[in-house]
């Protein structure tokens, strides 16, 4: 299987935004005649032939002159260069070869990235009209006829883009009994310097700068606790506050492997505390259903007092109340502190992720919580959840059977979820629930 990042680039109104969208089958991108409308990076996961990779529709593209157009242009194709796996510049046969479009092909060129020549709105079925041989010119190989609007040639463009990613890391392989685990957290948290520490070498850069990181590198690690892959990520900010390009591709980078682990660190630095940007990370990864560890690190940079732990865990405790069942460690990646016990804690809370309770244990543990607290009623209609049963895990999902979904409020569900917890653990894990009414009970 292949993955990675392809990035779309082109001047304006090439119809980069509506290739864009036909190839991830998603209006995403808005489009529009005028150009510059793309005013920010735009994303999508693309699949073909079992491969997944992420395009990325770069725009933001405002011209007001030909310098400015050529300006951002080799900014977008620089942009590409430094952060994508394959790079598709579209150009419109309509219009020829322009400057631009041979501006931007010497950039790309020099880059040694493998770069995708298409040329759009070939829109007849067959042999394209004799300008499009003109971009042979390029020297970018042999273009690629397309139609984004008809979706002709797409396939074809499809194809070169799979036989141009590079295959997953080769830890997918080694590594196939293997624990994921994606470090994540804001720019200069320690994340590298983590990684580092359980590899033993300085494979990382570590810098005292944020966002010394720019992409997700996977490194297999075999000790005495088992085998993990560590997945190594650029740090992850709030998206309003991304202003360098590169760092929107390395956010988005960080996303993806957050998707492929099956564990997420999420590393808060102890001398700043706690801040909104570690709340987004952290809700990535508990959307995403992934299992959660909160690692304070650079505990021995806090000066301390024999409550200095416990009152900074009630602090964590309240700011990520969205998600009270993630265990937090206080660590230290550069001195060496916990590592070993971080190692048990991604083990266990791995096993509670991928937890399975059989249906008659879990329909005990409803009667009971039943009982004890009678389900909601609305104008004399009460509330009857008829049975549970477990659909599947990472996370663990629960299937529940109700006469009235609209009466199944988000308070009681959390009631059951905590007497699931009580009973079961499930720490370290996300629950999901889903609601289904039985007709027959209307």
């Amino acid at each position: 299987m292949k993955s990675g990042v392809v990035a779309v680039v082109g001047r304006p109104n090439v119809g980069k935004s509506t290739l864009f969208n036909k190839l991830v089958g998603k209006r995403l991108s808005i489009v529009d005649d005028t150009p510059g409308v793309t005013r920010d990076r735009i994303y999508g996961e693309c699949e073909w032939l079992n491969n997944r990779f992420l395009l990325v529709d770069t725009g933001g593209i405002e011209p007001k002159s030909d310098d400015i157009i050529l300006s951002q242009m080799e900014r977008q194709a620089n942009l590409a260069i430094d952060s994508a796996d394959v790079i598709i510049l579209v150009t419109d046969v309509r219009c020829g070869v322009v400057a631009t479009d041979e501006q931007v092909a010497s950039i790309l060129l020099k880059s040694g990235k493998p770069v995708i020549l298409a040329v759009n709105k070939c829109d007849t079925v067959g042999e394209p009209p004799l300008e499009f041989y003109e971009f042979y010119n390029l020297g970018l190989g042999d273009p690629v006829p397309v139609s984004s609007v008809h979706g002709h040639g797409t396939g074809d463009l499809l194809d070169l883009v799979i036989s141009y990613l590079p295959e997953e890391n080769i830890c997918d392989e080694e590594g196939e009994d293997a624990i994921k685990v994606a470090v994540i957290g804001k720019p200069n948290a320690g994340k590298s310097s983590l990684v580092n520490r359980v590899l033993g070498e300085e494979r990382m850069i570590v810098s005292d700068i944020a966002g010394t990181t720019r992409d997700a590198t996977d490194s297999l690690v075999e000790n005495e606790f088992g085998k993990f892959v560590f997945i190594d990520t650029a740090g992850l900010r709030r998206k309003s506050r991304v202003y360098d390009r590169i760092e929107k591709y390395s956010s988005l980078r960080a996303r993806m492997a957050v998707e492929r682990a099956e564990v997420c660190v999420i590393m808060i630095d102890a001398v700043d505390g706690f801040t909104e940007q570690d709340s987004k990370v952290a809700g990535i990864a508990h959307e995403m259903g992934k299992a959660c560890i909160i690692a304070v690190n650079k505990w021995d940079a806090v000066e301390k007092d024999g409550k200095t732990m416990d009152s900074m865990r009630k602090k964590l405790m309240n700011d990520f109340s969205f998600m009270p069942y993630a265990p937090i460690i206080f660590i230290s990646a550069k001195e060496g502190i916990r590592i070993d016990r971080l190692f048990e804690l991604i083990k266990f809370v791995n096993t509670q992720n991928a937890m399975r309770i059989s249906t008659g244990k879990l329909n005990d543990v409803l009667a009971s919580a039943t009982a004890r607290v009678q389900p909601p009623s609305d104008k004399g209609r009460r509330l009857k959840i008829f049975y549970m049963t477990q659909a599947s895990t990472r996370p663990p999902t629960f299937v529940c059977f109700v006469n009235r979904a609209d009466l199944f409020h988000y308070s009681y569900q959390r009631y059951i979820e905590n007497q699931i917890r009580e009973v079961f653990g499930l720490e370290g894990t996300p629950i999901r629930f889903v609601i289904r009414e039985r007709e027959s009970n209307k």
